[in-house]
């Protein structure tokens, strides 16, 4: 039998020098700390890597710490109870770690002037006591030379911390999490490494940089859909942007305003599973466009990791099964109540959780059917019903025994059935982001009313067109309105984190 050789017990832990925790009353401050110490401990781990690449081995482990902003609060502050954020629930020290503070410098200067003013406190800035995994430390984009391996005498887990799923999940946002004795409550939905598993994934799913998502989010599952977008950002950016500085592609493909070809970008062979559009504004203040396919599975999948970017709101405009007999080919649907059946999120939200249509929402969306179609008041009901939408797991429902799917159904006052909307919803509802639904009634499998092949196409270059001008209008009626009133205290629950 071949002898194994091991290697020697590692000697010492090497990390960056100790960083004394500073005050702030002043936000802007305190996010440039941030950057520095989240730069300065991430460039540690990546050129400790690079040294034990070339083949060095030190007997040694390379540990650096996420960023951590802390405040805290001796009083039960009166505040604006208008406001869904930005105030703690009640006295005590709360934190959070930080990670990626050039990607979200916008938003944490926003988050934490709030806290200021609201509470009259500073912040801290300080090291948490939570490692920065090896793969996240990585600046966005690079490739590791398969002939470092070869190298590497150790483990890579013996050297470096890597990323823990046990201390990567949802406790915060699903309100399940208990502070341990002594710890700090939270002050944000999710942690520095939840948010940078995410990162991660959206790279992957979209093919696109998560710095180039927008705070607006359109998910559609057709591909007609983001065909007819794409036309209409490149169309944009020819005329001068039309309010808008980029249009971004898979592959990072960048087309700037005034341009007519793109600067820069990767031409890729193939799409990814979820490809993202861009159209973008200063301060994220544009429209991401994904096509996430068919099935509740991937509309929970992109959500969940879209959320961490904190988005202002995501509406869903796809296709649906009508299941009136009023109602025709090319009519709209606007959900204000869900019937779940797609199961993916039983266990992080129960279904006897109600999910409420928010206002706001729903005015910008029946505003814009108005406006492009030309319809309004009661004439309006003529193309449109406002109902529930149910949502199944079931592609083939329809060859089931039509009495138990049917009289449910019905007995849910359900006017359309599709495969994503309520996952969105209730995806939404859980991450806090404001969420609305919007679909086009593309066959009615329970009257026999089926596309034929000639019908579909027409079809599709009829109304597609149409239906994402009125989400596209809602949505720039969405960003036109203050973050403060978009964001709902409807999706609040008792205890609440400061962050948005």
């Amino acid at each position: 039998m071949e002898k194994r050789i091991y290697p020697e017990p590692i000697e010492s832990v090497s990390t960056p020098e100790p960083f004394s925790r500073q005050s702030f009353t002043d936000a802007r401050e305190a996010v440039e700390a941030l950057k520095a110490l989240y730069e300065r401990n991430t460039s540690f781990l990546r050129d400790a890597f690079a040294h034990v690449a070339k083949g060095a081995d030190r007997q040694q482990r390379y540990r650096a710490y996420y960023p951590e902003v802390g405040v805290s609060t001796s009083s039960f502050t009166q505040i604006d109870s208008r406001l869904a954020y930005g105030h703690m629930p009640a006295p005590g020290h709360y934190a959070t770690t930080i990670t990626r503070p050039d990607l979200f410098e916008s938003y944490l200067t926003e988050q934490l002037a709030l806290i200021m003013r609201n509470h009259g406190v500073p912040v801290t800035v300080g090291e948490s006591e939570t490692p920065i995994p090896l793969h996240f430390a990585f600046l966005e984009g690079t490739y590791v030379e398969a002939s470092a391996a070869d190298r590497i005498k150790r483990p890579l887990r013996d050297m470096f911390d890597v990323p823990d799923l046990n201390a990567t999940d949802d406790h915060i946002v699903n309100g399940t999490f208990e502070a341990a004795p002594g710890e700090p409550m939270p002050l944000a939905p999710f942690t520095a490494q939840r948010i940078d598993y995410s990162l991660h994934r959206l790279s992957h799913y979209t093919a696109t940089s998560p710095q180039h998502f927008q705070n607006f989010v359109l998910f559609t599952n057709y591909q007609f859909y983001i065909d007819e977008f794409a036309a209409h950002a490149r169309n944009l950016m020819a005329e001068g942007g039309g309010g808008y500085d980029s249009f971004v592609e898979p592959g990072n493909i960048v087309t700037r305003a005034g341009e007519t070809a793109p600067l820069d970008g990767v031409t890729l062979t193939r799409l990814p599973q979820m490809p993202a559009y861009h159209l973008t504004k200063p301060d994220h203040g544009g429209i991401t466009m994904i096509n996430i396919g068919v099935g509740p599975s991937n509309a929970k999948t992109i959500t969940d990791h879209v959320a961490v970017l904190r988005p202002h709101a995501w509406l869903m405009l796809g296709h649906c099964a009508g299941l009136r007999n009023t109602q025709a080919l090319g009519d709209y649907v606007l959900a204000h109540a869900y019937m779940r059946q797609d199961h993916v999120l039983d266990d992080d939200l129960p279904i006897w959780v109600p999910l409420p249509a928010l206002a706001e929402i729903q005015v910008a969306l029946q505003e814009a059917v108005a406006e492009v179609t030309g319809f309004s008041g009661y004439d309006l009901k003529r193309i449109m019903r406002t109902g529930t939408v149910a949502t199944i797991d079931n592609r083939n429902w329809e060859l089931r025994d039509q009495r138990g799917p049917v009289q449910r159904l019905s007995q849910s006052r359900a006017i359309a059935l599709d495969m994503e909307s309520a996952t969105i919803a209730a995806n939404g509802f859980r991450f806090r982001v404001p969420y609305g639904t919007l679909l086009c009634v593309s066959d009615k499998p329970l009257h026999g009313e089926l596309k034929l092949p000639g019908m579909a196409t027409d079809f599709y270059k009829r109304q597609v067109a149409q239906h994402l001008t009125i989400g596209i209008r809602a949505v720039e009626k969405l960003a036109a309105m203050p973050a403060e009133r978009l964001h709902s205290r409807k999706l609040r629950s008792f205890s609440e984190t400061a962050f948005l």
